[in-house]
């Protein structure tokens, strides 16, 4: 059961951080979409083979389409993010630009039930705000921490949550159950966050 106040102290910090975004996206939305790709590709080589998940762009986020197209032409293989269940791993169906997207319950495009699943080696996370240690706030769900948290008890995977420079703050309140990014990757810079801090 999380602390009330860390829930209390989330709750702000998520007003704020969607209102910062939003400027972030109005000012920085399209030419920060086109970087993303350079930054990545400048910094890490997926073997080949890989899969990386990605998510497609929500309200305000970062808009990742670029990047994901470019990963596939380089013949990665693409999944997005599915919700099945409350306290449940998420699930990642393979994508590909000829897939029709449907809309979730929450308003989030993801895949149909006929594509196939894959089970990611790097992911792209979508995030509010980040820290420079790699804790990030999200929107509250946990699916990404639960899903992380599967996930690395399986295999090696590496995640990197995506975002504008301008969303990071001194300190993202957490619990022990918050799992750190590995890094993050913004339209300005990219963030690679020390093991054991």
């Amino acid at each position: 059961m999380q602390d009330v106040n860390l829930i209390a102290e989330k709750k702000q910090l998520r007003n704020t951080a969607e209102k910062r975004r939003e400027l972030l996206f109005q000012n920085k939305g399209i030419s920060g979409s086109k970087t993303l790709a350079k930054n990545f590709c400048s910094t890490w080589s997926p073997a080949y083979g890989s899969t990386i998940s990605a998510f497609w762009p929500f309200r305000t986020e970062l808009d990742v389409r670029p990047l994901i197209n470019h990963l596939y032409d380089l013949g990665y293989t693409i999944a997005l993010p599915e919700i099945d269940s409350k306290y449940e791993p998420l699930i990642f169906r393979e994508w590909n630009p000829r897939q029709n997207l449907i809309k979730d319950n929450y308003g989030v495009m993801c895949l149909p039930k006929t594509a196939k699943i894959k089970t990611p080696d790097w992911l792209l996370v979508p995030l509010l705000a980040f820290d420079k240690k790699g804790f990030r706030l999200g929107y509250g769900g946990g699916f990404y921490d639960i899903t992380l948290k599967a996930l690395k008890e399986e295999k090696n995977v590496f995640a990197i949550g995506v975002g504008f420079e301008g969303q990071m703050i001194e300190r993202v309140p957490h619990a022990k159950h918050d799992i750190r990014l590995d890094a993050v990757l913004t339209e300005g810079a990219v963030f690679i966050m020390e093991e054991n801090i």
